[in-house]
């Protein structure tokens, strides 16, 4: 009976939300998880109940897979907006639900938080589990990379069939001890991949077995890469679906020796399209319906857009704060443009979880990459634009390059004034908004 009153209020929640034209994703999850937590464990699942987890990439991951299934005509809820934690998924899975508790479509499709795992779905919940990759990623709140691991593989059992990322030593010590099904993906060497480590830290450098340290055959970013054992058998192996031929500048990969479109010309969208692959062909999704929905009914990437604003472009690249890998590839994406350009850091909460106000990890970015003749100015933005100032001078870069932005309402006649090339913001979610919103307005107001 209570199980019925909790989705009763969750949808009447949403209705409220929608009529006050309120972001309803976060607060009926809220008021439903308040009055009994363990509601979800009495929701009557579909056939296939997914996860997509990670340090980074499970929102690009999952996005694509609902493509690969709508695009098919699958009947498939997920959480479009991004809100992947417990009461968000909370509030989607309860508005999918009848009052009596049973999920009314074939597929339910989660992005979910990996710490907020074992607060939805223990043992026997999840039908499949992805996990894009576990790095170092929001220090003050998941503290290292083995407790985070530790978490996931705690609410899984055999039940669950993995998708797990090859190129990450740190989940492939899973085929040491888990008993259900593994299947693996990654990526063969490209033309930016380099054989000798080029970073400042690595989180897997070990072999999980044996204790020994790792030999690398090529690195694709941090401790992504091709690696083995000398001391035992443990190694990358052969993942079972392997993407090569990957072009970037043309937006192509071979997977399984099939040719895919696509949707961003990064490195990590090769990783989502390899992952959704492997995870849709697993549910048994045919192999001519996947290359349907990436080749020709293509999708937009929600990342990455591009604004026209005073006779410049301005590229959107929302990297991750608190994940060095995620400023990486944002960096490595901007630098291999190999064109004048100028950028856009900074934000204002460094996480919308938690109020630490943990800077520590700006040290582990590469922001050295920018020491580069090509970066013609620098504006730092937001509250941290100090830290992330001081972060560049000690990275060698040019104090004359650097800009700080006191208001972020003069932030267009700044770039107007400072600076004639393209730019490229690299900032979290929260100044992306804003951002983008002082463009469109002024855009219109020029029109």
């Amino acid at each position: 009976m209570i199980t019925a009153f909790q989705i009763i209020v969750n949808k009447l929640i949403t209705l409220g939300c929608k009529i006050t034209k309120r972001n309803g994703t976060v607060l009926p999850g809220t008021f439903s998880y308040n009055i009994r937590p363990k509601v979800l464990e009495k929701i009557k699942y579909p056939k296939y109940v997914i996860g997509v987890t990670g340090s980074s990439g499970k929102g690009t991951t999952t996005n694509l897979i609902a493509h690969i299934l709508k695009s098919n005509g699958y009947d498939v809820v997920y959480n479009e907006t991004g809100s992947n934690g417990i009461r968000g998924i909370t509030t989607l899975i309860l508005n999918n639900c009848t009052i009596f508790g049973r999920f009314k479509h074939d597929i339910l499709l989660l992005e979910i938080d990996e710490k907020h795992l074992h607060l939805g779905f223990r043992k026997n919940k999840l039908t499949h589990l992805i996990i894009t990759n576990i790095t170092r990623d929001q220090p003050a709140r998941n503290g290292s990379i083995d407790l985070v691991y530790n978490a996931i593989m705690e609410t899984i059992d055999e039940q669950t069939t993995l998708i797990l990322n090859a190129d990450d030593a740190g989940l492939m010590k899973t085929k040491l001890n888990f008993k259900g099904q593994i299947i693996t993906y990654g990526l063969e060497k490209t033309v930016d991949s380099y054989t000798k480590f080029k970073g400042q830290s690595i989180d897997n450098a070990y072999c999980p077995k044996c204790h020994k340290k790792l030999t690398y055959k090529f690195y694709h970013y941090g401790h992504i890469g091709s690696y083995f054992c000398k001391n035992c058998d443990f190694s990358r192996g052969t993942p079972n679906f392997i993407g090569t031929n990957i072009d970037l500048k043309n937006k192509t990969m071979k997977i399984n020796n099939e040719l895919v479109t696509l949707n961003k010309d990064i490195l990590y969208e090769a990783y989502s399209t390899i992952a959704a692959y492997a995870l849709t062909t697993t549910i048994g999704v045919k192999k001519e319906e996947i290359t349907f929905a990436l080749n020709a009914n293509t999708m937009k990437a929600k990342r990455g857009k591009t604004y026209q604003f005073n006779n410049r472009h301005i590229t959107f690249l929302e990297s991750k704060n608190e994940n060095a890998l995620s400023y990486y590839q944002s960096l490595k994406y901007i630098i291999d443009k190999n064109e004048k350009v100028s950028v856009i850091l900074g934000f204002d909460n460094v996480s919308r979880r938690y109020k630490f106000n943990d800077v520590s990890w700006l040290w582990d970015v590469e922001f050295e990459l920018l020491n580069t003749s090509n970066i013609d100015k620098i504006f730092c933005i937001g509250r941290f634009k100090w830290d992330v100032a001081n972060r560049l001078l000690y990275a060698n870069i040019d104090a004359k390059k650097i800009i700080i932005v006191e208001d972020l309402d003069e932030i267009l006649d700044l770039i107007t004034k400072k600076t004639k090339y393209d730019l490229y913001t690299m900032v979290c979610f929260d100044m992306t908004a804003i951002l983008k919103q002082k463009i469109l307005e002024a855009n219109n107001g020029n029109n």
